[in-house]
């Protein structure tokens, strides 16, 4: 019987091993799964390459991961903002490596990975800092850059109701990068509020089929749900 439910997020990231590559979901603080995210903090895993939309915000989630000094290299679209102290300082001190991606480029990226894509052409970025030492064509009346796929061996993503096989509905805006990154990694592990028996979630609600999710905890919202 397949049965993806695991009964905490630390036995659904007990094998994290150091410097994996760890995509987490969440747009700001809607989706992001800061169990999980609370989870590695305490499973000790180090030297960690995580693919986000931001660096994190005060001093919880990413922020958090990033304050103790488990991250090596960040990927994201958007890493300074008035709360991004624990960034900043891991930084300007040279303890954390940054590669900055538009925000377009970073989920394109992402899903190419999950489909099969070896790479693609994308205008932005072309003529700046950020297409330097990469491949560029001309194609038609366009300029594009040449842009590989992101792949990870865990993606962290946080959606509202689960059943035992894995598929996945989310609640609206929390959705975000969720789907993309199940899809782009060896191993996804969701949070989510809600385990319901198999056939009682609306196929057609069904975002993220249970083919790319191998663990599932349910943790209930202590917060309003975001």
């Amino acid at each position: 019987m397949i049965n993806k439910s695991i009964a905490s997020a630390a036995d659904a990231l007990a094998d994290v091993a150091d410097g994996a590559t760890v995509m987490i979901g969440g747009f700001g603080n809607a989706g992001m799964p800061a169990e999980l995210i609370d989870a590695l903090i305490a499973q000790g895993a180090k030297n960690l390459t995580v693919v986000n939309n931001n660096a994190g915000n005060a001093d919880a989630g990413l922020a958090a991961l990033i304050g103790a000094k488990r991250v090596k290299k960040i990927v994201c679209s958007f890493p300074r903002q008035t709360d991004s102290w624990h960034f900043d300082k891991a930084y300007r001190a040279g303890d954390l490596e940054l590669e900055l991606v538009p925000q377009g480029t970073l989920a394109e990226r992402i899903r190419a990975a999950g489909a099969g894509i070896g790479a693609f052409f994308t205008p932005t970025a072309y003529g700046t800092r950020l297409a330097e030492g990469k491949e560029t064509r001309r194609i038609g009346e366009r300029d594009y850059v040449l842009e590989y796929p992101i792949h990870a061996d865990y993606a962290l993503i946080k959606a509202d109701r689960a059943d035992r096989w894995g598929n996945l509905t989310y609640r609206m805006t929390a959705r975000n990068f969720g789907p993309i990154m199940a899809a782009a990694a060896r191993c996804t592990v969701v949070q989510v509020r809600e385990c319901v028996p198999l056939g009682e979630l609306d196929p057609e609600l069904v975002v993220t089929p249970g083919i790319f999710v191998q663990r599932v905890v349910r943790i209930a919202p202590l917060r309003k749900v975001a």
